[in-house]
């Protein structure tokens, strides 16, 4: 024989259940509408976090001075750097991009001219005058290409108007976040009290705080020691092989730049720099990438360790899932942020981990005797006779 058991909820309960739905779900819309903002207010917050180091060494510098000026100090050594790298390294790119898709059917021709394999090849197959239909579709291809290339640098100058706005607002929330920020944060902590709660909180904030702005100031050590030894091996290039030592300088801002992307960012940078050189001499670029693969394994194995330390003791496995995660969500600046994001993660894992273990086993204990009481009270059947235990 079935039992039906029928639920009563009141109308009160019903209205509030469907209320928390629609207040999830407006929320995720308004995120979802703010995230473009959410994100500049995040990117000026890292990078608010970033120059704190270089912040307090300058501070220490010029005690005489105020936070302001060295905060200002800062400023126009970031911004110097980010414009001498658009200024030098965009147009070398653009410059040797362009003249090796200009070059490339000469190159084809000097490669092949003196071979006549290809001729014999289209002899075979009863085609005539192989290796000239080849050049001219080379030459085509080149002309073709070189027209797309145009017309993406056009598309790309049309929004670097609104890229620099973005910038700028960046740059003037991280450094109002540098400016106001610690009376902020003090005035916060102030307004929590001095519960053993609020302390713990504060404790782990700094642990945030020092774990982005440390690995920023390593990251950063490494690549510049990376850009000055590239730019040096460039230049030393450049004069054997008689091209431009004018190169030497770009070619290690690009390689301090993709250093600072964890992993595979000193091999990307070494392999464009390779390509570069390349286009103009093909052997100057195989003995940078020689270059490239013994510079890479001294980085590994004695620079970042002894700059670095032990730094965050996060297992490739998970740095890798970052990385890729970050690329494949915010691009090139997911791929440098995702590391300290994964560093932060670990700090709250072991600040808070243990406590919130230590509270599904009080859960689970409670769950349990709770279990045997109710098992305590069930009365238990003996030669038919139901016998309650005491």
């Amino acid at each position: 024989m079935s039992t039906t058991t029928k639920v009563q909820i009141d109308t009160k309960t019903f209205i509030r259940f469907w209320l928390v739905i629609i207040g999830f779900i407006a929320a995720g819309y308004l995120l979802y509408k703010a995230s473009f903002g959410l994100s500049i207010i995040f990117a000026a917050l890292f990078f608010a976090l970033a120059i704190s180091p270089l912040v307090k060494t300058l501070a220490g510098i010029f005690p005489s001075k105020s936070r302001n000026f060295a905060i200002a100090l800062s400023y126009i050594i970031v911004v110097g750097f980010i414009i001498a790298f658009l200024s030098v390294v965009v147009p070398t790119v653009i410059n040797e991009s362009i003249r090796f898709f200009n070059g490339l059917p000469s190159l084809f021709d000097t490669a092949t001219g003196d071979i006549g394999l290809i001729n014999k090849i289209g002899g075979t197959l009863g085609i005539a005058n192989l290796q000239d239909q080849i050049s001219q579709i080379v030459q085509s291809f080149s002309n073709n290409l070189s027209g797309d290339f145009g017309n993406v640098l056009t598309a790309s100058i049309s929004n670097v108007g609104s890229f620099f706005a973005v910038v700028i607002l960046a740059l003037v929330l991280a450094f109002f976040m540098l400016t106001e920020g610690p009376s902020i944060v003090d005035t916060f902590w102030h307004t929590m009290g001095n519960s053993k709660n609020t302390h713990r909180a504060k404790h782990v904030v700094k642990r945030l705080a020092e774990t982005v702005s440390k690995y920023v100031s390593s990251a950063v050590t490494v690549a510049l020691i990376n850009a000055c030894a590239t730019a040096v091996a460039v230049f030393i290039i450049c004069l054997c092989f008689h091209i431009s030592p004018g190169l030497a300088f770009p070619f290690g801002l690009i390689t301090g730049v993709f250093c600072l992307i964890p992993m595979f960012g000193s091999f990307i940078g070494g392999a464009i720099v390779a390509l570069l050189l390349g286009f103009n001499v093909f052997w100057a670029g195989i003995a940078f990438l020689i270059y490239t693969i013994v510079y890479l394994q001294i980085e590994s194995n004695i620079i970042s360790p002894k700059i670095q330390g032990k730094g965050m003791q996060l297992p490739a496995l998970v740095i890798l899932s970052a990385v890729t995660i970050g690329v494949y969500t915010f691009g090139l600046a997911g791929a440098i942020i995702s590391i300290p994001i994964a560093g932060c993660i670990k700090v709250l894992l072991e600040e808070y981990g243990a406590d919130w273990m230590d509270d599904g086993k009080i859960n689970a204990s409670n769950f349990d005797d709770s279990k045997k009481k109710s098992e305590d009270k069930k009365p238990v059947k003996k030669d038919d006779v139901l016998i309650a235990k005491k």
